[in-house]
C-alpha cells in the first residue's frame, strides 16, 4: 500500500465490467488521490464496485473509445492521470515503478510514461509476437495529454518527453478463443470507417499481402513460436483478422455500386 497517495487521478471508462473492475482497482486504487469512473449505462454491479473503492462515478452515453476517455479526463483534477481499462491491472513491478517515477523526480522531467502490456490467453502470459510488449502511454500530466488516435485505434497523445517504465500492465482482454473471434467484426467495422474517412480504395495486393506479413512478423520476426501453440494460434488469428479487415472495403465498394445502379 502506498504510504501517501500520489498527485494522481485514475481514470476509467466502463460498461458492465463488474467481473474485471475489482481486480483493476485492487491493483492501483490506493496509489491515487482520486478515482474517476465514467460509465455508459452498466446494468450489473460495476458502479457499486467502483464506489467501494471511493471512485467518483459519472454517467455518459457512449461516444466511442477516444471521446469517452476524454470525458473521463475532463473530470480529473490531479496533476497526473493514470488511464486504465477495466480489464487491466498493475503488476507488482509496474506498481513499484510508478511509485519510483514520482519519488525519483522523473515526474518533473517527463510529461508521460509508457508501460508494456502483457496479455493472459489460453492459460498463460503471452510474452512474444504482436501482443508483447505492446507499449501503451497511460501515465501522463493532465495538462499535457489527451485521448487521440482514430476510431480504429485510440491512443494517448502527450506534448512533451516520454519515458518507459519497467514492469507490465496485465491485460485480461480475451476470456477465450470465442471471445477473441467475437471481437473481429467490431474491429473490422472500425477499420472500414477509418478507410472510408481517408478516402482509401480497396487493394487486392494489400488484402493478400498484409495477412501473410502479419503472420510472418508475429510468428517469426517477433518470435511468437516461443509461446507454444497459443503463439501459433495468435499469429494465424491475427493474419485472418487482417484478411477480414482489408476485405471489408471490397464488400463496401460493391454494395455502393449496387445501390447506385
Amino acid at each position: 500500500m502506498a504510504a501517501t497517495p500520489l498527485p494522481l487521478s485514475i481514470a476509467i471508462i466502463s460498461l458492465n465490467e463488474e467481473g474485471n473492475l475489482r481486480r483493476c482497482l485492487q491493483s492501483a486504487a490506493d496509489l491515487a488521490r482520486e478515482i474517476v469512473v465514467v460509465d455508459s449505462g452498466s446494468t450489473d454491479r460495476t458502479c457499486d464496485v467502483a464506489r467501494e473503492f471511493g471512485a467518483r462515478v459519472q454517467h455518459q452515453d457512449y461516444l466511442g473509445q477516444r471521446e469517452q476517455k476524454n470525458v473521463a479526463l475532463s473530470f480529473c483534477t490531479q496533476p497526473w492521470v493514470l488511464l486504465l481499462d477495466c480489464d487491466e491491472e498493475l503488476s507488482p513491478e509496474l506498481r513499484s515503478a510508478i511509485l519510483a517515477f514520482f519519488e525519483s523526480g522523473d515526474a518533473d522531467r517527463f510529461a508521460g510514461a509508457k508501460m508494456a502490456r502483457k496479455v493472459w490467453f489460453m492459460g498463460r502470459w503471452i510474452t512474444h509476437g504482436d501482443w508483447y510488449p505492446d507499449r501503451k502511454l497511460r501515465l501522463f500530466r493532465r495538462d499535457k495529454g489527451r485521448s487521440g488516435g482514430n476510431a480504429a485505434h485510440d491512443k494517448v497523445e502527450v506534448d512533451g518527453p516520454v519515458t518507459v517504465l519497467p514492469g507490465d500492465l496485465h491485460h485480461y482482454s480475451f476470456r477465450d478463443m470465442a471471445h477473441y473471434i467475437g471481437k473481429i467484426k467490431g474491429f473490422a467495422d472500425a477499420f472500414l470507417e477509418k478507410q472510408k474517412s481517408e478516402g482509401a480504395r480497396w487493394s487486392l495486393a494489400a488484402t493478400l499481402f498484409r495477412p501473410w506479413w502479419r503472420f510472418f512478423r508475429a510468428y517469426v520476426l517477433r518470435r511468437g513460436f516461443l509461446d507454444g501453440f497459443p503463439g501459433l494460434w495468435i499469429a494465424v488469428a491475427t493474419a485472418f483478422f487482417a484478411f477480414v479487415r482489408y476485405s471489408r472495403k471490397y464488400e463496401d465498394d460493391a454494395a455502393n455500386k449496387h445501390r447506385q445502379g
